[in-house]
């Protein structure tokens, strides 16, 4: 049934929650999985000289941090025998950067946490998976922490 799963990760105990549902589906199903962390590379802010060395600084860690998710991921996939690639996607709005990339690949599913944020929370931080559920075209399943 679903041939190719979009298995976006943030290193989050949620997302570890998505991506054993994903390994239980891609197992199910015979599944690839791809695995993807998306960094945002204009979210620090910041003036003159201080912008440069502080962006080089943001995109370092949040590379790191990738990486880590990622390879968490990948393990608990490969582990199991499923077939997977994992990689570091940039992107403005991380939203796009999910949507784009399950396009690109042709998946037919994509599997992502969901933290559950509410009121001023949600308002200040967002959602990725409600941006993602209201522009996909393609079937979401979102695990709830």
């Amino acid at each position: 049934m679903f041939k190719h799963i979009l298995l976006p990760v943030d290193g989050s105990s949620t997302s570890m929650m998505a991506v054993d549902k994903a390994c239980g589906l891609a197992q199910a199903f015979h599944s690839q999985v791809t695995v993807i962390y998306v960094i945002d590379p204009y979210a620090f802010s910041g003036v003159g000289t201080d912008f440069a060395y502080g962006q080089a600084q943001y995109l370092g860690a949040a590379t790191t941090e990738a990486n880590e998710a990622l390879k968490s991921a990948t393990q608990v996939l490969e582990a199991a025998g499923v077939k997977v690639k994992a990689s570091i996607i940039e992107g403005h709005a991380i939203y796009r950067g999910i949507l784009e990339t399950a396009s690109s690949i042709g998946a037919d599913l994509i599997v992502l946490g969901s933290h559950g944020r509410r009121g001023l929370e949600k308002l200040v931080l967002g959602s990725v998976a409600a941006q993602v559920l209201s522009h996909a075209h393609l079937p979401i399943l979102v695990v709830r922490d």
